[in-house]
C-alpha cells in the first residue's frame, strides 16, 4: 500500500455551529473515506450533503476524484494518503453530519482467501471507528460485501468482526441499523448485493428505503414496483467504442479486447457463458470448469448484469468484445458527466493500481448510495427540528 509522507494541513472548510438556529439552517456536510472512483460520494452529494473531504490512497482513483471535483467546481478537498497515516482532526473538525465510506472488501469476500483481520485490509474497516471517535459525526454510513456479516474475528468466532464493529459503534453512542441491499431493487441494472450499515447518535430515526423495482413487478393502490432494468436499456444508445490508443468519441468508451479473446467470445449465446458451451473445441474452452459461470460470460439485454467484479469483465450482449469502462459505468448508474482517469487495462495485462474497470467494480452504485443517503438526511433533518 502506498503511503503519503506529505503533511496534511488542518481543514478550515467546516466550523462548529455557534447557535441552535444556525445549526438548523446549515447545510448537511460529510467526510468520505476510502472514496475510490467516487460512486458513494456522488450518491451522498445527490442526496443533499456537501462533501468536504475525500480520502483515498490509490493514485488513479485520486486523479479521478480531483478531475471531477474541478469539473464540477466542488468544494471537496481530495487527500491522497494511506488512511492509517491521517489524523482525523487535521482534515475535519467535530460537527460533521455524515462520515461515509466503503473500506476494502477483499479480506471479507466470500470468493477470496477470506483472511479477515489477518489481512491488513480487513483492519482498515476499523479506521471508520477511529475517525468516528475523533470527529463525532452525527451519522455514519458503511458499505461492505455480505461476507462481513459472517467473517471470523481473531479468535475465529463466526461473525465476530461484524459484532465487534457494531459494538464499538455502540460504545461511542451510536444506534446501529444494517441491511443487505440489492442495487437492482433500486433501478440499477445490476444484481449487486452489499451490506449497508447506518449508525446515528442516540435514537436512530433512520429507515432503509423500500425497493422500487423487482424481478416480478407489482402494483397496489399505494405503490407501484417497477420491473428490473435490463442491461440493454442503458447500453443501447452508446456509440461504437474505439480501440485502445485511439481517441475516444465518448469518454471512457474504449474496447480493449484481444483478438484471441474475440474467438472465445463469439460462440457464447446472449445470457450464457463459455464453460457450458460443450460443442466448442477445447482449444477455445481450454481449462474452464463448470464452476466458471462468470468467466467469459455474455450479458443478456433483457436482464440486469451480474455483479461487476475486479477480476473479470463481462461480454457485450451482442458484440464480440468485453464491456468498455463507460459501459460498466452505465451498469453501475454513474452519470455520463463523471470521467474516469488512469489506465484502461488490457484483458491480459496487469495494472498495479486501480484501472478504470476496477474503479467502477470497487465502487458503490451512485443511485443506491443516493437513496440510502436521502434517508439519512431525512433522519438528521428531523432531529434538527427538535433542537
Amino acid at each position: 500500500m502506498q503511503k503519503s509522507k506529505a503533511k496534511i494541513k488542518k481543514s478550515s472548510h467546516h466550523k462548529l455551529k455557534e447557535s441552535p438556529d444556525s445549526e438548523k439552517n446549515a447545510p448537511l456536510v460529510s467526510v468520505s473515506l476510502f472514496s475510490g472512483g467516487g460512486g458513494l460520494d456522488i450518491g451522498v452529494e445527490d442526496a443533499g450533503f456537501k462533501n468536504l473531504v475525500s480520502v483515498e490512497w490509490d493514485e488513479n482513483a485520486v486523479e479521478t476524484l480531483r478531475y471531477n471535483a474541478v469539473r464540477k467546481g466542488s468544494v471537496t478537498r481530495v487527500i491522497h494518503a494511506d488512511i492509517r497515516n491521517v489524523d482525523p482532526l487535521e482534515i475535519a473538525q467535530p460537527g460533521i453530519d455524515l462520515l461515509h465510506g466503503g473500506p476494502p472488501c477483499q479480506a471479507f469476500s466470500l470468493i477470496g482467501k477470506r483472511d479477515s483481520l489477518a489481512d491488513y485490509r480487513g483492519l482498515l474497516l476499523f479506521e471508520m471507528i477511529r475517525f468516528a471517535k475523533a470527529i463525532q459525526p452525527k451519522a455514519l454510513l458503511l458499505e461492505q460485501v455480505k461476507g462481513l456479516l459472517s467473517a471470523p474475528d481473531e479468535r475465529g468466532e463466526h461473525g465476530g468482526v461484524f459484532r465487534r464493529f457494531t459494538r464499538e459503534l455502540g460504545e461511542l453512542g451510536y444506534t446501529v441499523k444494517w441491511s443487505v441491499l440489492c442495487a437492482a431493487d433500486y433501478g440499477v441494472p445490476q444484481l449487486r448485493e452489499r451490506v449497508f450499515i447506518v449508525a446515528l447518535r442516540g435514537p436512530n430515526g433512520f429507515y432503509f428505503p423500500p425497493p422500487t423495482h423487482a424481478a416480478v413487478p407489482e402494483e397496489t393502490p399505494l405503490f407501484k414496483i417497477k420491473p428490473y432494468v435490463g442491461a440493454g436499456k442503458v447500453l443501447g444508445d452508446l456509440p461504437t467504442p474505439v480501440l485502445k490508443g485511439q481517441e475516444a468519441s465518448f469518454p471512457n468508451h474504449v474496447d480493449v479486447t484481444p483478438d484471441r479473446d474475440r474467438e472465445r467470445i463469439h460462440p457464447v449465446p446472449e445470457g450464457s457463458h463459455l464453460a457450458c458451451q460443450l460443442h466448442v473445441p477445447l482449444s477455445i474452452r481450454r481449462n474452464l470448469s463448470k464452476k466458471d459461470t462468470t468467466k467469459y460470460r455474455r450479458l443478456d439485454r433483457n436482464e440486469p448484469s451480474l455483479t461487476l467484479r475486479c477480476g473479470e469483465i463481462f461480454f457485450h450482449p451482442t458484440e464480440d468484445r468485453y464491456l468498455t469502462p463507460r459501459e460498466c459505468m452505465r451498469l453501475h448508474g454513474y452519470p455520463d458527466e463523471h470521467i474516469l482517469c488512469g489506465p484502461i487495462r488490457s484483458r491480459c495485462g496487469v495494472a498495479r493500481n486501480l484501472d478504470q474497470h476496477r474503479q467502477v467494480a470497487n465502487s458503490v452504485p451512485p443511485p443506491l448510495g443516493r437513496v440510502v443517503a436521502k434517508q439519512i438526511a431525512k433522519a438528521l433533518l428531523n432531529e434538527r427540528k427538535n433542537i
